[in-house]
């Protein structure tokens, strides 16, 4: 079985997560989604709209997700990877080169975005209207 594990936040779920889940998943035979913990969340400076457990649980009910994992720290996927017995680690092609140091354990694909879509242009989005209407 060929084992694939991608990471991310996963936060006001849109068509682009979907994607990248999707074509994550076509990279093997089982997905592993290492979510960010709300507690690295804050040490990465960003705040989620929706909880750890809550993200975990919309996450877990996607045809395309097999397992899913927090994420506590930067320096984790190393340990991961070894664990879990990845074979593909997936990120998206933003993250291009940034785990480059993986490749002597396991594949390395970065996936193309969804242009046009975002999280973070959903809550600029949002604000935006919500000040133009308030």
């Amino acid at each position: 079985m060929k084992k694939v594990i991608t990471y991310g936040t996963f936060d006001l779920l849109h068509t682009g997560h979907i994607n990248i889940l999707r074509r994550a998943k076509q990279c093997g035979d089982y997905l592993i989604v290492a979510i960010s913990a709300d507690e690295f969340n804050a040490i990465k400076g960003k705040e989620a709209y929706y909880s750890f457990e809550q993200r975990k649980a919309i996450l877990e009910a996607i045809r395309y997700v097999d397992e899913v994992i927090p994420e506590y720290t930067w320096e984790q996927k190393k340990d991961d990877v070894e664990k879990h017995d990845v074979d593909v680690f997936v990120m998206g092609d933003d993250w291009e080169g940034e785990f480059d140091f993986l490749k002597d354990q396991c594949e390395v694909v970065y996936l193309p975005r969804t242009v046009g879509i975002s999280t973070t242009k959903i809550k600029t989005d949002l604000n935006l209207n919500k000040a133009n209407n308030g």
